[in-house]
């Protein structure tokens, strides 16, 4: 079973819960850019590699809450994550249609 997040709020305090921190990166496409949304959690800072640069880890760039939501709504996603597990703090997730339902 699965839920989903959409406001700003829970989303934040369910990444935070997991030291999860936003992050996107930029891709060209065409004659313009796709803003691609990431969580990343520590271990996955760890694990980016000694030739990426601090502020870029594995290529993604680290951003603030509030621009990170702010392109979350802009895009009309929402976060799918899996239900709780007694003693156990997944972090795996999904980015869905705003629209979904659980």
């Amino acid at each position: 079973m699965s839920r989903i997040l959409k406001t700003g709020e829970e989303i934040r305090q369910w990444a935070e819960a997991r030291s999860g921190m936003p992050a996107w990166s930029e891709l060209p496409s065409g004659s313009r850019t796709v803003t691609v949304l990431r969580i990343v959690f520590d271990q996955y800072l760890l694990n980016s590699g000694e030739n990426q640069d601090t502020d870029r880890p594995g290529g993604l760039d680290l951003t603030g809450w509030d621009e990170w939501l702010a392109e979350l709504n802009n895009q009309k996603l929402a976060l799918k994550v899996g239900d709780k597990i007694d003693g156990v703090l997944d972090n795996d997730f999904e980015f869905v249609p705003a629209t979904t339902q659980a």
